[in-house]
């Protein structure tokens, strides 16, 4: 039997609550090829480096057809990768297509120069959702940081950015759930089980597809509140972006603009349980919920990794060259851990200085959700902290999702004293 690599190994599910050990062994070769003939970079410096580099394509359209040229060693599974790419959106596209796209998004979302307050203004609707959930929680002994609080939050709050009817959460979150779990990047991708969900993955992409294009349809007849009509209705100096580029970009604001931030805050709850001394400091001096969420995400990144960057020409990095074509991952929970960046990175430490992390990536492809994220987590993990009575974890480590990308708890259970008004 072929001896796993130390990355195979931290993408299994039986490690998926903590990869770092496998991480650290992979850092001692910051740039590895995979037997599938992928390039893993795990290091601080080598990801920023190839982050900013133009020799480093983020258009899926370039990367290898793994069904016409199987690698050395590679698992004979069927990917669900090509089949989640409708048309390339602002993730999966590079300049000059990446540039214009973004710049027609960005006004409605962020706000400067535009709208300068955009965000900051949504902060009394996050505290009201916020405390209403906090609300509904009282007179309970044991409460789910998932589903009763850290997945409402986000989901509201981006459907009321996006104009998307929040009572269509359940459909969207199914499909997106189901896509998800068929979405496997590890050793486990040729198991009769996750074979088995490709084909429920592909449905869930074309319906939620669908949903999607009938929603800017809707909002292309009749304009309404929201980005998605602002976007569809766009008729500035660039034009109008096509159809199939809307409906690729809405899949991806609908998606990204709460999965990652449900992972954040259940994972601040779940590392500051597991921190008494800092959830203390946190309660002593709430003005630390700033400095103190950007360590949160670097010690438990919500993207662990990237997956559809290559290599458009050789390039030399760090003793290793990745030839033209190849595959690229980027290890942002690697870089976030890697002490030459980072002062005793596996430390919980609120007040890190220089704390310069690839949560929210860096380069052209930035997140530029980051300000409404921060936001949100900051509420709502400051709102937690100063609300529940004596909160406990039941299990530990919790039971985690499937995903490998998007790692986060599935439920964390916390026994509480109550919840204060």
């Amino acid at each position: 039997m072929v001896e796993e690599t130390p990355w195979q190994q931290a993408l299994r599910y039986a490690n998926r609550a903590n990869p770092y050990p496998f991480y650290e062994e992979l850092r001692r070769t910051p740039v590895a090829r995979q037997p599938d003939g992928t390039y893993v970079v795990s290091t601080y410096q080598e990801i920023v480096a190839l982050l900013h580099d133009p020799r480093v394509s983020s258009d899926v359209r370039k990367l290898p057809d793994p069904a016409s040229a199987p690698a050395e060693g590679s698992a004979e599974a069927e990917p669900i990768t090509e089949t989640v790419i409708l048309e390339p959106n602002i993730i999966t596209q590079d300049p000059p297509e990446h540039d214009r796209d973004r710049r027609m998004m960005m006004p409605h979302f962020v706000g400067p120069p535009h709208s300068p307050h955009l965000i900051s203004d949504l902060e009394p609707e996050i505290r009201r959702i916020v405390d209403g959930l906090l609300d509904t929680m009282q007179g309970e002994t044991r409460i789910d940081a998932v589903d009763e609080f850290a997945y409402p939050l986000p989901v509201t709050v981006i459907c009321k950015v996006l104009g998307v009817p929040l009572e269509d959460e359940p459909r969207f979150h199914g499909w997106i759930e189901t896509a998800l779990d068929a979405l496997d990047f590890g050793p486990e991708a040729a198991s009769e089980e996750i074979q088995g969900r490709l084909a429920g993955g592909r449905q869930a992409v074309e319906e939620f597809g669908q949903f999607a294009a009938e929603l800017l349809d809707r909002y292309a007849q009749q304009p309404g509140p929201g980005m998605l009509s602002a976007m569809v209705n766009e008729d500035g100096p660039e034009g109008r972006m096509s159809k199939g580029v809307l409906v690729s970009n809405a899949l991806l604001l609908i998606f990204a603009g709460h999965e990652t931030t449900v992972n954040l805050i259940a994972h601040s709850v779940l590392t500051l349980l597991r921190h008494p001394d800092a959830l203390e400091k946190l309660r002593r001096r709430p003005e630390l919920i700033v400095p103190g969420v950007e360590e949160l995400l670097r010690f438990e990144s919500s993207v662990q990794f990237w997956h559809t960057r290559s290599a458009v020409e050789d390039i030399d990095i760090a003793g290793t060259t990745i030839p033209k074509g190849a595959p690229i991952f980027l290890a942002y929970g690697s870089a976030n851990r890697d002490p030459k960046r980072f002062a005793n990175p596996d430390e919980l430490d609120l007040e890190r200085r220089d704390n310069q992390h690839l949560g929210f990536s860096q380069g052209i492809h930035f997140c530029f959700g980051a300000p409404l994220a921060r936001l949100e987590v900051q509420v709502a993990v400051g709102e937690f902290i100063r609300r529940v009575e004596n909160p406990r974890l039941v299990e530990d480590p919790p039971p985690y999702r499937h995903n490998q990308i998007f790692r986060g708890p599935r439920h964390v259970l916390v026994d509480v004293d109550g919840i204060r008004d």
